[in-house]
């Protein structure tokens, strides 16, 4: 396990235990609120009629709300608590990987290479994936650049941290290029949404497009959720892992493909939310310390109510008018990441 540091025997004080008690309590809190807070505000006993009556008891208070609350607002608050929750992991997972604090999922480029695929569809039509639409697109782009990041970072049938991490910074960058050039392409009304969508945004959440996205990114999760001791062998460098029976290729090769996969597929629910990936998991660990056993369970209980919050926000501070999040984790995640480098450079 890596050393802890001078500060987090007072962080011990606070089991890891309480932490999610008091955020899985506080997800219960800002989910309610995102459900009952918009423009339509909805009373929280109509919302309690609404979901008895879809349970089959008694009848909802009025058709307008029943359609607010379960055909749009559960809807988006399931979306944004899973992306929370699958970009948080992912970037435990990755700043573990590459041992760098810094990394989030957007540091091996599969998140640009989704958001090309996505905008494509949009520009170009479901055609160009036989018809499966933005999702598909934005997995078959993740796909495609992590097959190439896989290439470049090979190195005597291995991949190195640093290797992985400027393949995927330089691939990034030409994926994000291609997107530009996309854009480019678009009809004049087309430009709004795909600008909104390249932010980040759940508000196209909606039933029929939840089940196979939430599905992927909890089962990665879950799996990401094991693999602590994993993280904390990885965190003390490659002797000291294999001394602990850590197999570092198949390891390091399974912790990419699981990281990529659930941020692949979050860009394809949610967009290309920014900064999650980076601050959350430094919150964390100012928790609950620096064992990835910890730090991943509360990391994905605060990554949820983070983005279940930041949509709340995005969406009434300027009510009608919504949004996207990556302004709000933006202006958030900025100073987080230069008090970072600050701290960084000053060890």
């Amino acid at each position: 396990m890596p050393t802890l540091t001078r500060s987090d025997p007072r962080r011990a004080r606070v089991s890891t235990g309480t932490w999610v008690a008091a955020l899985a309590l506080a997800l219960v809190a800002v989910a309610v609120l995102g459900v009952c807070v918009g423009s339509v505000p909805v009373p929280v006993g109509d919302v309690a009629r609404v979901l008895l009556a879809k349970a089959g008891i008694g009848d909802p208070a009025s058709t307008l709300h029943l359609t607010i609350v379960w055909e749009y607002r559960i809807p988006r608050v399931i979306a944004a608590v899973t992306a929370g929750a699958g970009l948080t992991v992912s970037g435990i997972a990755l700043q573990g990987l590459v041992r760098n604090p810094l990394a989030d999922p957007y540091v091996i480029g599969v998140s640009s290479g989704a958001s090309f695929g996505a905008v494509l569809v949009m520009v170009a039509g479901s055609g160009v994936l036989l018809g499966l639409g933005v999702p598909a697109g934005a997995f078959a782009g993740a796909a495609l650049v992590l097959a190439l990041v896989f290439s470049f970072a090979q190195r005597r049938g291995a991949f190195t941290d640093n290797r992985l991490v400027l393949a995927g910074v330089a691939l990034g960058y030409v994926a994000a290029a291609a997107t530009s050039f996309v854009q480019l392409q678009a009809q004049p009304g087309q430009l709004s949404g795909i600008l909104f969508w390249t932010l980040g945004s759940v508000s196209g959440a909606r039933w029929d497009s939840l089940p196979v996205p939430v599905v992927v990114i909890l089962v990665c999760v879950l799996w990401l959720l094991t693999q602590g001791r994993a993280l904390n062998a990885l965190s003390l460098g490659d002797d000291s892992a294999v001394a602990v029976g850590v197999h570092l290729r198949r390891v390091r090769l399974l912790l990419l493909l699981v990281a990529a996969l659930c941020t692949a597929v979050t860009v394809g629910l949610a967009g290309g939310v920014g900064f999650v990936g980076l601050i959350v998991p430094h919150t964390a660990r100012l928790l609950v310390g620096a064992d990835h056993r910890r730090v991943l369970p509360v990391g994905a209980l605060l990554g949820a109510v983070f983005l279940v919050a930041v949509d709340l926000v995005a969406r009434t501070v300027g009510a009608p008018q919504e949004f996207p999040l990556t302004i709000f984790t933006a202006l958030v995640g900025g100073p987080f990441f230069l008090l970072l480098m600050q701290r960084e450079g000053a060890r």
